[in-house]
Parts: C-alpha cells; structure tokens; sequence
C-alpha cells in the first residue's frame, strides 16, 4: 500500500480513493503511530521522555509578568526561565527580550550571518501527510535528477558562488535510496564546502555511510512535538512512526555527523509547546553530545500546491520573534535559521537580533535551478515544489542587503585538512 502512489498519473484508481477515504474517516484503519516498523532501529536513550514529560506538563497560563521580568535578570536562562519567555506574559517584554537576544547573539556570533540554499533533487513520497505539497495523494509533477542533472544543478549553484548546499529528497527510499543520496553527497562534495542532508530518517549505520560520503549535518523536522495530533496528520508512510522520527538526530550524531538542525513546523499544534519540545530536544542533546553543532529553525506553514488555504495555527510574526528571541536567551550557542518561508523584511529584522543562518537563491522544485539563476529555459522537465515560499532574494541580492544591514555574510567557516 506504501508504494502504489509513487508514480505522477491523472487521477487515483478507485481502490486507491477508497483507502485515502478509509484513513481519513476511521483512525482503527492507520497503523499504531508509536509502534516502530521492521527494519527501523531502535537506541537506548532517555532524551524523549525528559522532553516529553517537561512538554506535557508546560502550561504556559500558569507564569506572570513578574516571571518573566526573573528570567531576563538572570545572567543564565534555566528551563523554567525559558518557558515564562515562551508564555503569554512574555509579550508585553518583546523588545527587552530582542534587546537581551541582539546582545547574545552578538556575544557568541558577533555580525555575521550564514548563507546557503536547498537543492531538492526528487519528490517522490510514499507518505500521507495531509499539509504537505509532495504527499503521495496530491497530484503533481514527480521527478528524481539522474547524476549528471544532480551536478548540473549544483553546478549553477556553486557557479553563483554559494559555499554550502542543503540536499532534500521526498521521504521515498524506493525512489531515493540511501545509495542515491550517497553518490549525489560525493557530487556535492567536488563543488561545496558544507553539505547539508534533509531527507527522510534512517539508521546509525546509514547516517555513517551518509557521512564518509561527504554529508556533514543532518536536518530532520519533528513536524509536532504533540504525539495526537501529529497521528491526526501523518496518516500513512514510514513517517508515521512518531518516535523513530524524534532519535533521527541523535542516531545522526552516533553515526559520526558533525551538526544535527531540529524543528516543528509551528501552526500545527500548539506553538508554544511544540517551541518548547524543540528547543528541550537540543538542550538534552547537547549536553549528551557537547562536541556536536547543533541549530534550530522556525518554519511555519505555507500554502502547497492544490491547496492554497494551508496557514498557521495563531503563529503571527509577533509570536514568531518572541519564540525566536526565547531560543537565544535560553540556548545562546546555538544557530538559528530562518527560511525563505518568511518574509524580507521579517528575515532582515530577526537576523540582527537572533538568527544567525539565512537561505537564499531558493527553489523548493526539482531541476529549476538553471532557469531561475540563469533565466535560460531548463532542458529537462521539473517537478513541482513542496511549498511557495516568500522571499525569493538570489543568492548575490541576499549578500548585498545582509552587507548593508551592517552584517558579515559567511559562506563557509570550515577547512578539510
């Protein structure tokens, strides 16, 4: 069942419509999201529960403004600091907590700002999930680059001048296997200086493999922290399984990555546990692996193709700077992305405050590159992107405007010796 929607036709067989009905109308039919699938490894680790217990208990209506004047006081933000700045109450602080996380920031990553951009080079999926462009019931262009378009691409990315790309697949290891992604690693290698993976989860082994490929992080997104409603939303598929999705990072780790990036897509739940399990799902992790990077992204939805009306669950961009300005008081050595899924102008604002790490040049489709860098038309066929997204700065107007807001842009602070 996983597999029959892998290949772009017109329409759905009849059976396939019955089984999409069956899944939506009646949860007995979808497969316990907490039980994990044959093949998928399971790792000793007490990370999930501290999260968990510490995001089950968070209500976020118990502190006060008089908590939250506490926690901006204290030189060291502790747990319970970080949830009165994530409350209700932290609002009326929001320009003394940008004030206090401009000035971590500054501490800890003086002015500079990091730049890369994404290269998805296939959307197949044999997931359902119900928000996103590339689910496996949603019609539209499937396509997977051979190698030689994998290095097409990248080569007019690296052409432009960009230093670290980000490689993403749709969540289909039939269409995008571990191998596949391994060799498109090594391509990627030969013309970038950081490569980055976003792809589905996969074992210790794997992610080992994965490196001595030449991938250095690996970014997973939780999606939801809250286990109800993310069973609500991930109705068929490997990505079901809500717990081996929250080890991916620290299997990445064990299997030798250098940096692993979390993040819940805010607007599916309630934003400020999700923002909360996070962030605690760094803070456990970091202090089991002190030697690794480890970074946040705040993304929220965006419209998807076929569906237009996809938006954030009471995510306004004032509650996205207080999550964001909460992360850099309570995690100040961490990096902090923000996507092109946000404005310009809300991109060049929150840089000089708390983010540190910006995409640009961005395509969320497969094998567009050429014709969005160059203006030449593309001579292969593309698939259609996973979402719209909102600035769509090039990679030298992003430089130019970074530069002029008073920043360092960075394209790569690493040297392979």
């Amino acid at each position: 069942m996983e597999n029959q929607f892998l290949v772009d036709s017109e329409y759905l067989s009849p059976a396939a419509l019955e089984i999409k009905h069956r899944l939506e109308t009646d949860p007995s039919s979808r497969k316990n999201h907490m039980e994990y699938l044959p093949g998928m490894e399971r790792i000793q680790s007490d990370v999930m529960e501290k999260v968990m217990s510490q995001m089950e208990a968070y209500d976020a209506s118990q502190y006060t403004a008089r908590d939250v004047q506490a926690a901006l006081e204290h030189e060291t933000c502790s747990v319970e600091d970080f949830k009165a700045l994530l409350s209700p109450a932290a609002e009326p602080f929001l320009e003394r907590m940008a004030q206090r996380a401009r000035l971590e920031t500054g501490k800890h990553f003086g002015n500079t700002v990091y730049l890369f951009t994404p290269l998805y080079i296939a959307n197949y999926c044999e997931n359902y999930c119900v928000y996103c462009g590339f689910n496996c019931y949603n019609h539209i262009h499937r396509m997977k680059l051979n190698m030689e378009q994998i290095e097409h691409e990248m080569k007019v990315i690296a052409d432009s001048g960009m230093e670290e790309i980000l490689i993403l697949t749709g969540e289909s290891r039939s269409m995008s296997s571990v191998e596949y992604i391994g060799e498109a690693c090594k391509l990627a290698r030969k013309y970038f200086r950081m490569v980055g993976l976003e792809i589905y989860p996969v074992n210790t082994d794997e992610y080992r493999y994965l490196h001595e490929c030449g991938a250095d992080y690996v970014t997973v997104f939780q999606e939801t922290y809250d286990t109800v409603k993310y069973e609500t939303l991930h109705l068929l598929g490997h990505k079901r399984v809500w717990p081996y999705r929250f080890e991916a990072q620290e299997r990445a780790l064990r299997g030798g990555m250098r940096g692993v990036a979390f993040s819940a897509l805010l607007g599916l739940s309630d934003f400020r546990k999700d923002a909360l399990a996070s962030a605690l799902h760094v803070y456990y992790l970091q202090r089991k692996y002190p030697q690794a990077e480890m970074s946040l992204s705040c993304p929220r939805l965006r419209p998807i193709i076929n569906n237009d009306k996809i938006s954030p669950l009471d995510v306004g961009e004032k509650q996205l700077c207080q999550i964001l300005c909460a992360y850099r008081i309570f995690l100040p050595f961490v990096g902090i992305t923000v996507s092109s899924r946000e404005s310009a102008r809300f991109r060049n604002g929150i840089v000089k405050i708390a983010a540190t790490k910006v995409s640009a040049g961005v395509s969320t489709g497969i094998g567009d590159h050429e014709s969005k860098y160059t203006g030449k038309e593309a001579d292969t066929p593309q698939g259609d992107e996973q979402f719209e997204i909102d600035d769509a700065r090039s990679f030298r107007t992003m430089y130019e405007d970074m530069s002029g807001e008073g920043l360092q842009p960075v394209l790569n602070d690493y040297l392979y010796v």
